[in-house]
């Protein structure tokens, strides 16, 4: 969706961190530990030692659309894969950002501020548990346990109930009438890492998730005249659909075309579910991170799949799912389609991990595995960009398993990548500039402390640049400066080593060290680490006849790439270009040298990827 540091001791640097200018990474202590324990390695691999838990959850809810009553158990089988015994779990109540009394960063209305969760009975290995063995702070709940030793497991079971917001929808909760997106909706164990031991931060509304990789199974009873989407597949077509709408479900999973699944015929009619009073629909997922469910009795469907690995053949479906006076989700069915493309075969040209993709008309901009939650927009140029900019997630917090509560960059500035390069593959005359005018305002202030800031303690402008544009811009130059077949190389170097695992911030510069072979922490400090602002300006002009020299000056300490337009009389134009590169050794300017073909009227620096504070040194006009 839309510490102090300190260095390392020099031995652990020594032949990982080393460049021309010698320049090494300031590194906190908790992953300098990470790095002596073994868990963590400066080659950009996991550790010896590295670890990761798991549990296998099984759920089953029944919702009642009128009253937004949510009811559920969850069993849990988890596993303790680290070295530590466990004598206390902590799970996640993400529900309970709701709750009265919760602290929370995003406002909600009155009317939606409930009692929260409530655990009506909680077993540890079948022994049920009296409640004082649990505290509930806002979303957070710690549970005494009987030691868990290492390589051993704990089986949970928790009944419990919460009512699904009405209206103030922060990624989840009711949509009309009869739309529901359901989200957060299980108690879950938090992620015990290498790092940070429990993870204690609190859901507040802005920062986002952090979840480990686990198996689902679902089962979610509605009433019989609503359909039901979710993570995973739908294990039960047969048991829940009119056969003829089960038919075409198979055979959009098979075919290129768009699949009509549910048409306007088909919600007057009313034959969509079999004639139940309520209906279980079943659903499985293996090695996600979480679970998401939309409900619906008046939506449309449109499903069209794609080859997504040409070697294997498998397909991905693709799902729009929306209400029909929306007009224009009759187009999101195409755009969703070319993003799941693009990804599989230009960028980031991996095959698409899961096997659907749904886009559900909701009332946010949020991702979750194998599921979006999408608010209409008016603008074409609007829906192209937020539906590749939700679905990008996929890989990035979900194949991958970032942090993103910790580091929100990690994630969305991929998104935001991913958006400006995919967006112009959907609609050639888009041009997607999203956030970074907002960089560019806001760079230099109080509000823009260094993107490795962890996002916990930032809110507002400094989050929202901090996790999308700033990282975005560097993984673009990054891109830029290696060449998009090294890039690749690279990034795939980091997304073969750590899809299924916990990736942290010095795993990823060191796997893009590594996957690229060329060491890139002059960029990743300066860009990453350091404060600063992107500021160049055109320093000088000289020429003899045709021959042109322009010098120039880096004022700020980012570096940003040289992009310099002649513009010739007759209209016509041309582009200089230089990488990012050629600020590596620190030096304040750059020459371009050309020659005119023509008559020159001006010259420009700067295109609309290239962050500037000051754009009023940018011309220099002839004379």
């Amino acid at each position: 969706m839309n510490s102090i540091i300190k260095p390392l001791l020099p031995l652990i640097f020594m032949g990982a961190f080393y460049v021309n200018a010698q320049t090494t990474l300031p590194i906190p202590e908790n992953i300098t530990a990470a790095y002596a324990r073994g868990t963590r390695s400066t080659s950009g691999q996991p550790g010896a030692h590295y670890w990761q838990n798991r549990a296998d959850y099984t759920i089953k809810i029944s919702f009642d659309p009128a009253s937004r009553l949510l009811n559920g158990v969850v069993s849990i089988d988890y596993t303790n894969n680290s070295p530590d015994t466990l004598s206390q779990v902590a799970f996640k109540l993400y529900p309970n950002l709701y709750k009265k009394g919760s602290i929370r960063n995003m406002p909600v209305l009155p009317a939606d501020i409930t009692d929260g969760v409530q655990i009506k009975q909680l077993s540890i290995n079948q022994q049920v548990q009296n409640e004082n063995r649990w505290t509930i702070d806002g979303t957070n709940m710690t549970l005494q346990t009987p030691a868990i030793l290492p390589n051993q497991s704990a089986h949970f079971d928790i009944t419990y109930a919460y009512t699904l917001n009405k209206t103030s929808h922060i990624r989840t909760g009711q949509v009309d009438s009869g739309a529901f997106f359901i989200a957060y909706f299980f108690p879950r164990v938090a992620v015990y890492d290498d790092i940070d031991g429990w993870n204690q931060n609190h859901y507040q509304g802005i920062q986002e998730f952090y979840n480990d990789f686990c198996h689902f199974r679902a089962e979610i009873t509605v009433p019989g005249n609503y359909e039901v989407w979710a993570t995973g597949n739908l294990t039960n077509a047969a048991a829940v659909y009119n056969g003829k709408i089960a038919k075409r479900l198979t055979e959009a999973g098979q075919n290129d075309a768009v699949t009509d699944i549910i048409t306007d015929a088909d919600l007057k009619a009313g034959d969509i579910t079999l004639n139940k009073v309520t209906n279980t629909w079943d659903f499985e997922a293996d090695s996600v991170t979480d679970i998401a469910v939309a409900i619906s009795n008046h939506y449309l469907w449109q499903s069209s799949s794609l080859v997504v690995d040409p070697k294997t053949r498998r397909r991905t479906r693709v799902d729009a799912v929306f209400n029909a006076n929306h007009i224009d989700y009759f187009n999101v069915i195409g755009y969703a389609r070319k993003t799941v493309w693009a990804m599989s075969y230009t960028f980031p040209k991996w095959p698409y991990p899961y096997p659907h993709e749904t886009v559900f008309d909701g009332l946010d901009q949020m991702e979750y595995p194998m599921m979006v939650n999408d608010n209409p927009e008016e603008k074409a140029e609007d829906g192209i960009e937020l539906t590749d900019h939700e679905i990008f997630h996929t890989m990035f917090p979900f194949y991958m398993g970032t942090n993103e509560t910790k580091y929100a960059w990690m994630d969305e500035g991929w998104a935001t990548i991913g958006e400006w390069v995919i967006s112009s593959i959907i609609d050639p005359k888009v041009t997607d500039t999203f956030a970074i005018d907002g960089y560019q305002a806001n760079a230099g202030t109080e509000n823009d402390p260094p993107i490795m800031t962890l996002s916990t303690l930032l809110d507002g402008r400094a989050y929202e640049t901090n996790s999308y544009p700033k990282p975005g811009l560097g993984y673009l130059y990054v891109r830029d400066m290696l060449g998009d077949s090294l890039f690749t190389k690279a990034l795939h170097h980091y997304i073969a080593t750590w899809h299924g695992k916990h990736p942290m911030p010095y795993d990823f510069f060191n796997c893009m060290n590594a996957g690229s072979g060329v060491n890139l922490n002059w960029f990743w400090k300066r860009w990453f680490f350091d404060n600063g602002v992107p500021d160049q300006a055109i320093d000088k002009v000289t020429h003899a006849d045709t021959k042109y020299t322009v010098v120039i000056k880096n004022i700020g300490t980012k570096p940003v790439p040289v992009d310099l337009t002649v513009y010739y009389r007759d209209g016509t134009t041309k582009l200089l270009h230089k990488s990012v590169a050629c600020w590596q050794e620190g030096n304040r300017t750059v020459t371009l040298n050309f020659t005119a073909e023509k008559k020159v009227d001006k010259v420009v620096l700067g295109n609309g990827y290239d962050a500037d504070v000051n754009k009023g040194d940018n011309v220099w006009v002839t004379r």
